[in-house]
């Protein structure tokens, strides 16, 4: 019989919860509060917990991070229920890692879905550990392209909504992402306001890595830019088969260290580059992202395409405008396709 930590203020759902589950042959600790709820998490170990959001002492977003910082509960299933329905507080629940969110009022079969849903799914990973001493098994992967079909064979899948938020900056970094289908930015906001995209990633591309050792916190924010797929893996799974490959680890470090040299080549660029340049080597890196042709057309808004070249977004439409009058692109609506190639490269 698998165990439900229920963590509920409010006496009369909790007790009519606590029925539900019990009536569906589950065993049922309950707490009345955030902190007496993390108290009999670490004492008991359940399968799944289940944890309201707005409560007395400690919220839920608060348990989450607690139990999420140790080693015996990070590992526990987690879905939030709470009467925040809105969707900017269903995204701010799911930022932190939790596996699932159900909004109050709830129907007794989404909760039951959702709760064997996770539970099935933890009992599908090899690596879930079985004793409080377990670690996970030795993963032997003898290159990048491995490790990706490694991701992928977990079947922790992420489906990417046009302008999803995945993750976001400074919170944990619970995941490291591969990308299957669509593209993904990397932003980071100044203290204006404005937006600056820092990393785009199409296809086959992994993000969200930012630390070999130590558990890390995003230094950025990352959201879809079209709909797709996306595969993850626990940052803590990861570090350990990082542990056990360090020709994988060597691999890794490459991409990164590639990566900042690309972003090195894109600060001089918008250090020193005209507006034009910008404009046209913007419109080669999302074509060359989201296509690999570059005869397709790329759909992609106005201020993306601005934030990547660092220009404001009426520089970057005047500049679109004179390259369309070269007979460089054409436009279409939010449409922008390439008529010459060699030309674009060669803008000055």
């Amino acid at each position: 019989m698998k165990t439900v930590l229920l963590i509920e203020d409010d006496k009369l759902l909790r007790e009519n919860t606590t029925e539900i589950l019990q009536l569906s042959n589950y065993n049922v600790l309950a707490a009345e509060n955030g902190k007496t709820g993390v108290k009999i998490a670490l004492q008991n170990r359940p399968d799944i917990i289940v944890c309201d959001i707005m409560m007395p002492k400690w919220d839920g977003f608060k348990v989450f991070n607690v139990l999420n910082q140790k080693e015996t509960t990070r590992r526990i299933p987690f879905i939030f229920m709470s009467a925040k329905s809105e969707e900017k507080d269903i995204r701010s629940g799911m930022n932190l890692g939790a596996d699932d969110y159900i909004s109050k009022p709830f129907k007794e079969t989404d909760l039951l879905n959702s709760i064997d849903s996770r539970l099935k799914k933890l009992a599908q990973l090899k690596y879930a550990p079985k004793q409080k001493s377990a670690e996970l098994p030795e993963i032997k992967l003898a290159s990048l392209f491995e490790f990706k079909d490694y991701i992928k064979s977990l079947r922790d899948e992420v489906n990417l909504g046009k302008n999803k938020v995945i993750y976001k900056e400074q919170k944990n970094a619970n995941y490291v992402y591969l990308t299957e289908e669509g593209m993904v930015k990397n932003y980071r906001m100044d203290e204006y306001g404005k937006e600056l995209i820092t990393g785009l990633y199409k296809s086959g591309d992994l993000f969200g890595f930012y630390s070999f050792n130590n558990p890390a916190r995003y230094s950025e924010t990352a959201t879809a830019l079209e709909d797709g797929l996306a595969y993850r893996i626990s940052n803590l799974h990861f570090r350990e088969i990082l542990s056990h490959n360090p020709l994988l680890t060597m691999e890794l470090a490459e991409l990164l260290s590639d990566n900042l040299s690309a972003l090195k080549s894109h600060l001089l660029e918008m250090a020193y580059a005209s507006v034009l340049k910008k404009t046209s080597n913007t419109i080669l890196k999302f074509a060359a992202k989201m296509h690999d042709k570059h005869r397709d057309s790329i759909n992609i808004s106005r201020s993306d395409l601005a934030s990547v070249a660092g220009i404001s977004t009426e520089s970057l439409i005047r500049s679109l405008s004179l390259l369309k009058k070269d007979r460089l692109i054409d436009i279409d609506g939010r449409n922008i396709k390439i008529l010459n190639l060699q030309k674009l490269y060669g803008v000055k």
